[in-house]
């Protein structure tokens, strides 16, 4: 079921993070998450567990084995932390009772392939637990549950070893049979309980009269001084027995000191009642032949009414898997057994509708030397009795299948309520993921036409203040020829070619840290130092126009074949930034340093980069190679002192174009 790989999916997130999940369900290629009440297949488990190994680099039983541990705290916390608490009160009986528990949850998990345990005690304390399943290697998770089970509930530390493994050929259904010796060593001494027996009301209220009589210290001391005395009734401090002398009495004075049952010298039912009353039961000899059968299995299967007829022609064994024999009966004999009926044995009438099957205890009775079947119908549902065209009434009024029957009808159709909104809470989840996809798009899309601080303050609503910057380095760019390129070319090669250049220069935008302002035509124009004042603006901006000189020789010119030649021209001084617009806004630059740094590039020389005097004022000692060009006439600024850039003399090809 979908629960056992949503474990492993939290195990995996807690422990090692989203990332490593992601990166482990991609590997094993499955989806990313399981609804609780849906099945899955064996192989997608089998898969993840697989690539956790690999990817984590830990060898499969170390992980099967804190994935038991997890386990078990994840079905604590799924509320199944009570159920499991009340199997047992010590460590034997709640591996005793685990298949019970797999038979009650495969009432609502109906798909549900359990394991099945087996405990045997051996005289030194220890235990062999018999561990049978259908999927071969997950015999580690056993450890790891079995162990975080001991430690929270009975507060021992368990170790557990296997000492033989095998094909099972025993127990036909199941592939594997580990044997583990289970091993105690007390952590910490269990907290002692005082049980009174409930053999007689007086010791009821002898409790009360004791708590009136003795003060809280007094009590505790008296119980943890007899506490290992088994079910001593009130164990206090000696100046008080003769007060509970005179309290706590049981036929002729004497102390309750245990419980010894009292068995009638012959048995006051007759064999008409008892067969009445219980309804579905069956007693059988060693070699199976019937002895006797309750009424209501006689009308179903009307052959048991012949007795002396072998068991074995009539039923099957379902659980324990195991041969119809009485000594493997013996053998499992604390497990639940559930007998289906064999279709070829069955009426007429029967023989369309689905098998029943029955569910309960075997008791062995070693003067008769014979096997009591006591048991109930396994119905989960309403209409599972209805297909078998029985009815509530022909189950034993005291018998809780009734009331099973009933609750687990109720109880499934909450199950189903719980699935349609796990689905449709994954489908939210999936459509919450594309639309934070789509929003991740979209603002991506805003970021590259306006600075994200900017951006998120119109998202907000807010009016965007225009800024002044009191010094930064502009760059302008443009292709030489570029009119006459145009001319002679279809217009979707111009467009080819600048898409290639422009996502060459995009590139390094994001290399050298500087903000693309906008494009017109075949001009480029790149802004640093806003807008985010950085006092490396020029560098930054330098290092991009060299970058820019490079990428623009793997551009072809559609004309000549040639690569293209660009002129960049870049100068520094104060702007003025804002938005501008409401439709199609964008971060607009003004003031003097645009046009300035405009006309460098106009009057440039193809191939080169143009710096004005206060742009090369800012390169001039920060290790560029810089070659003096002297004055020129610059249109509507007169003469002006200006400088080419030839390289960066610290940086390799490779740092400018942001190769590794």
């Amino acid at each position: 079921y979908g629960f056992i790989n949503t474990c492993l999916k939290s195990l995996v997130v807690e422990k090692y993070g989203e990332e490593t999940w992601e990166k482990l369900r991609l590997q094993a290629g499955v989806q990313d998450s399981f609804l609780t009440f849906e099945v899955y297949k064996d192989e997608i488990t089998m898969q993840l567990v697989d690539k956790a190994c690999k990817v984590l680099g830990v060898p499969a039983d170390i992980v099967l084995r804190e994935f038991g541990k997890y386990f078990f705290e994840f079905c604590k916390r799924s509320g199944y932390d009570h159920m499991l608490r009340t199997l047992g009160g010590n460590l034997y009986e709640f591996i005793e009772n685990l298949d019970a528990l797999h038979s009650y949850l495969s009432l609502s998990y109906q798909e549900m392939n359990a394991p099945s345990f087996r405990v045997e005690k051996n005289e030194d304390g220890s235990m062999h637990l018999h561990y049978y399943s259908d999927r071969r290697g997950l015999c580690h998770i056993v450890p790891g549950i079995i162990g975080a089970a001991a430690l929270d509930f009975f507060n021992i530390e368990i170790s557990m070893k296997i000492v033989n493994q095998t094909e099972e050929e025993e127990r036909t259904g199941k592939k594997e049979h580990i044997v583990f010796l289970v091993t105690q060593n007390p952590l910490f001494p269990c907290k002692e309980r005082n049980e009174f027996s409930s053999s007689s009301q007086c010791l009821v209220d002898s409790e009360k009269q004791i708590e009136n009589q003795l003060n809280k210290e007094d009590l505790e001391k008296a119980k943890n001084a007899d506490g290992d005395r088994g079910n001593s009734v009130c164990p206090v401090k000696k100046s008080h027995w003769k007060t509970l002398r005179g309290i706590i009495t049981l036929g002729k004075g004497k102390l309750l000191r245990g419980f010894d049952p009292v068995y009638p010298k012959s048995l006051w039912i007759d064999t008409k009642t008892f067969c009445n009353g219980l309804p579905f039961h069956m007693v059988f000899d060693k070699e199976l032949k019937v002895k006797q059968a309750g009424v209501s299995i006689q009308k179903i299967v009307p052959g048991l009414q012949t007795m002396g007829i072998c068991l074995d022609q009539y039923f099957r064994i379902v659980h324990p898997e195991v041969p119809f024999t009485i000594s493997s009966i013996q053998k499992f004999i604390n497990s639940q057994f559930v007998f289906q009926t064999r279709r070829e044995m069955m009426p007429e009438s029967w023989k369309e509708r689905p098998m029943l099957e029955l569910r309960g205890q075997m008791l062995w009775m070693e003067p008769l030397q014979c096997m009591l079947y006591l048991c109930s119908p396994l119905l989960r549902t309403l209409h599972e009795l209805e297909e078998r065209h029985m009815h509530i009434a022909d189950i034993a009024p005291h018998d809780v299948t009734r009331d099973l029957i009933l609750l687990n009808q109720q109880r499934l159709a909450e199950m189903e309520l719980s699935n349609q909104l796990e689905r449709k809470k994954e489908e939210l989840r999936v459509l919450s993921k594309h639309l934070e996809e789509e929003k991740k798009k979209t603002e991506a899309l805003l970021y590259a036409m306006l600075p994200q601080h900017v951006a998120n303050q119109l998202k907000e609503g807010k009016r965007v203040e225009a800024g002044e910057f009191k010094e930064c380095t502009i760059l302008f760019s443009d292709v030489v020829t570029f009119t006459n390129i145009c001319a002679q070319c279809e217009p979707i090669q111009i467009v080819l070619m600048l898409n290639s250049m422009y996502l060459r220069f995009d590139r390094l935008t994001t290399v050298h840290d500087v903000y693309k302002v906008e494009t017109i035509g075949d001009a480029y124009m790149v802004v640093g130092g806003v807008p985010v004042p950085v006092p490396t603006h020029a560098e930054r901006v330098a290092n991009f126009a060299l970058g820019m000189i490079m990428a623009a020789k793997g551009v072809q010119n559609p004309v000549s074949g040639n690569p293209i030649q660009i002129r960049v021209g870049i100068h520094t001084g104060p702007v003025l930034a804002g938005v501008v617009g409401e439709k199609m806004p964008r971060y607009c630059l003004f003031g003097d340093t645009v046009n300035i740094a405009s006309r460098m590039e106009s009057h440039g020389v193809p191939s080169k980069i143009h710096l004005s005097s206060s742009a090369y004022q800012c390169l001039k000692y920060k290790n560029f190679e810089i070659t003096e060009r002297g004055e020129i006439e610059v249109k509507g600024k007169g003469k002006m002192h200006t400088y080419f850039l030839i390289r960066n003399k610290s940086a390799t090809e490779n740092e400018i174009m942001g190769r590794p």
